[in-house]
């Protein structure tokens, strides 16, 4: 079942052909690894680029799904206009978490909302997702104060550290472009060491966590770091509905 999986995920993009895509399982999300999941998200991305896009019936999906749903991959991205992930990723309704905030930030709520993705649905994948020309992180950049906006983008400080932007001289655009590589990167690692859930979902291989630079130029999404561990997932994860405390 899943070496189908995977050929399913290959030969949809390059038979260039626009299948009718159904809507996703219980029984397709247990036989998911995490780096299937992971696959899925490419070629989607890959048909977007191409502007090819699979054939939904979306009436329909919302009539399968109205009971429960299956989502595969929990996205953490930015609210900016451009970056609508099901959009970028070529997904359905009922396909993927959606976890939209400026400048894909991380806090306790965010992580919960992962925690349940993946703990109690069965999700596969937490990809964080920035993007290029992103206002809150030229907003960090620039320090920008006003109403709550301010403790918002102060939560992209370590980035701007990490990515030496404060001593940093290049133009304007291209420190921009490194302090959101180092956000998506900061993120990933607040997620880790804010959840013990999710490390430990990580640790026994039942999720993997990816990372990636959205291109609001060509809409390519370039991942710049990917996590799976080696450990082999339990069967029945999906099922789970238990959050352990």
């Amino acid at each position: 079942m899943r070496h189908s999986c995977a050929c399913i995920c290959k030969s949809i993009f390059f038979n260039k052909k626009i299948y009718e895509m159904k809507t996703h399982t219980k029984e397709f999300l247990e036989t998911l690894t995490p780096q299937l999941a992971f696959e899925v998200l490419k070629e989607g991305n890959k048909r977007f680029i191409n502007n090819l896009k699979m054939n939904r019936n979306l009436l329909q999906q919302l009539d399968e799904i109205q009971d429960g749903q299956h989502p595969f991959a929990v996205v953490l991205s930015c609210m900016d206009s451009r970056t609508s992930t099901e959009l970028i990723f070529d997904q359905g309704l009922g396909d993927i978490f959606s976890i939209r905030i400026a400048g894909n930030i991380v806090n306790d709520d965010i992580v919960g909302s992962m925690e349940y993705a993946c703990k109690v649905t069965g999700s596969k994948l937490i990809v964080v997702l920035g993007h290029s020309r992103c206002g809150a992180i030229d907003g960090a950049v620039d320090h920008v104060e006003m109403g709550n906006l301010t403790g918002l983008l102060e939560k992209i400080m370590p980035a701007i550290e990490k990515a030496d932007a404060i001593n940093d001289h290049s133009d304007h655009a291209i420190i921009n472009e490194k302090v959101a590589y180092a956000n998506v990167l900061n993120s990933m690692e607040e997620i880790l060491e804010r959840s013990s859930i999710i490390r430990t979902l990580y640790k026994e291989g039942k999720i993997g966590i990816v990372g990636g630079m959205y291109s609001v130029e060509n809409g390519k999404v370039h991942f710049t770091k990917k996590m799976f561990s080696d450990a082999e997932p339990q069967k029945n994860m999906a099922t789970d509905k238990n959050i352990a405390a």
